[in-house]
């Protein structure tokens, strides 16, 4: 046996220690419902019936970009992969001929759920994440199916950012599963109820068309292995 393999649970201890350490030297509080999530255990494996892979490999336009939304940012982490296809269109390049990716993680995982769980866990409060119409913490996912006229800007008009109408337009969309596990830990401590079973109730309420994939960053280290430029959204 390798000397060090006797080591690895005290080495993971001392490299978790250190970042609680860090965390309190910078004031990074996000941090410590992660930490307290994962405690000494690793990460729970991936499991999905998909290869994550193969949305990577759709990776095939000329103009390639990955949009990393690790945090609620109003309209911002959906209306600039629009934006992006707008702006290419009115420069002679078409939809099919761009890749656009957007990772949703850290406590963007909200936009990847059904309004079910938005209104039962009140994502709004948990994820910092205000409804664009009403500016307060959202009960529904403001982003998926949203009204007709629900999203106008001055000397722009309507914008199409329903991440149903983004998917229409080939924009690919993933979810971080780690950050999926924690925040429905988070939910299940605050509500005094099976981690397990929260886990598993967000699982079950993925929307339609979004990859579920490792970690966000994992995710936008395929992106970017496959040419597309990055855009932190949030």
């Amino acid at each position: 046996m390798n000397r060090n393999d006797l080591n690895e649970p005290t080495n993971r201890r001392g490299f978790l220690g250190s970042l609680a350490t860090g965390a309190a030297v910078v004031g990074i509080s996000a941090i410590a419902p992660t930490l307290n999530a994962f405690g000494n255990e690793q990460p729970a494996p991936f499991t999905t019936n998909d290869d994550p892979e193969e949305m990577f490999k759709k990776i095939t336009g000329k103009h390639r970009i990955v949009f990393d939304s690790p945090h609620p940012n109003e309209i911002f982490p959906f209306a600039w992969p629009r934006v992006f296809l707008l702006t290419n269109e009115a420069t002679g390049t078409k939809d099919a001929d761009c890749s656009v990716v957007v990772v949703l993680r850290h406590s963007s995982i909200g936009y990847a759920l059904e309004d079910r769980l938005w209104e039962k866990y009140k994502l709004g409060e948990l994820l910092n994440a205000n409804d664009p119409e009403t500016k307060k913490p959202a009960t529904r996912n403001p982003f998926w199916k949203p009204r007709q006229g629900a999203f106008v800007l001055p000397a722009v008009g309507e914008l199409l950012i329903g991440i149903n109408q983004l998917q229409e337009n080939g924009v690919m969309f993933c979810v971080c599963q780690a950050a999926i596990g924690v925040n429905s830990a988070v939910a299940a401590q605050k509500m005094k109820l099976d981690a397990a079973e929260v886990k598993k109730d967000f699982m079950s309420g993925l929307l339609p068309g979004i990859q579920l994939v490792p970690s966000g960053v994992w995710a936008l280290g395929r992106a970017q292995e496959k040419g597309c430029g990055y855009i932190f959204a949030g």
